[in-house]
């Protein structure tokens, strides 16, 4: 399973790096060139080629920076493409794209257009903890703890298994199915929030560092790389000093542009 990380930060936003300027961005991962795991970012990090090559989107929930980059993917797409691209989700996330995002006011219903019978977006209504196959690979979503209905993603494929946290606060679901596969590869965990930030970061239902390090232990497997992701970049220096500290066997922290094979 190849992954490409086109984005993995818990907001926009740009910094000045050792090598210039740095744009940190949404999430988004595109797995295998062709199944994108949420879409806060698109076209910024994919060629035109590359963004025609995607068949599915999965979404993990509702929110600005997980969707946003949707409806530009589509305006890209609308002058040529050959089969409609399959979003993935649960019916809340798809009726709430149909009610607030696609509505013909915010932006046309590409879910109808050029028109119903070939419409560029096609919805896939995902049941939580019922496994779906999306291409070459199998998906099992997973209802998680934020303040909107939110899964998070195992996705198996090419022997090897991801599981991806979705944003989320401390739960238990996914870390139970988590311990019941052999091949399990590598586990996305986002941080949202520095530990100063814990009551924030329950508020909005969103981990810390040492959360984190809570909900990692539920696994019962230090075998497994874990990758922190979604961190919010204002306070991204003082969250990367604390899970240094948490000294978790193989911790990285995701970037953009990296590309994992697992």
């Amino acid at each position: 399973m190849h992954i490409q990380v086109l984005g993995c930060h818990g907001a926009d936003q740009l910094v000045r790096g050792t090598a210039g300027l740095v744009r940190q961005e949404s999430c988004g991962f595109l797995i295998d060139g062709s199944v994108l795991l949420d879409a806060g970012t698109i076209g910024t990090r994919l060629t035109l080629a590359e963004q025609r090559r995607i068949r599915f989107v999965l979404l993990s929930h509702l929110h600005f920076d997980h969707i946003k980059s949707l409806p530009t993917l589509v305006d890209n797409l609308a002058e040529e493409f050959d089969e409609p691209v399959i979003v993935a989700a649960t019916e809340p996330v798809l009726q709430g794209l149909k009610d607030h995002v696609f509505n013909d006011k915010v932006y046309p219903n590409f879910f109808e257009l050029p028109n119903r019978k070939r419409p560029i977006l096609q919805a896939q209504v995902l049941e939580p903890g019922k496994p779906v196959t999306v291409g070459l690979l199998e998906i099992i979503p997973i209802v998680v703890n934020h303040t909107v209905p939110t899964v998070g993603y195992v996705v198996k494929g090419g022997g090897a298994a991801l599981l991806y946290s979705g944003d989320t606060y401390q739960t238990e679901e996914i870390w139970s199915l988590g311990r019941t596969i052999p091949d399990l590869k590598a586990a996305f965990i986002e941080s949202s929030f520095p530990n100063a930030l814990a009551d924030l970061a329950k508020q909005t239902k969103h981990l810390t560092p040492s959360l984190l390090a809570e909900e990692w232990r539920k696994l019962r497997n230090d075998q497994v790389p874990v990758y922190a992701y979604h961190l919010k970049p204002p306070c991204k220096d003082q969250i990367l000093r604390e899970l240094r500290e948490l000294q978790i066997p193989g911790l990285q922290v995701l970037e953009e542009d990296q590309r994992l094979t697992i």
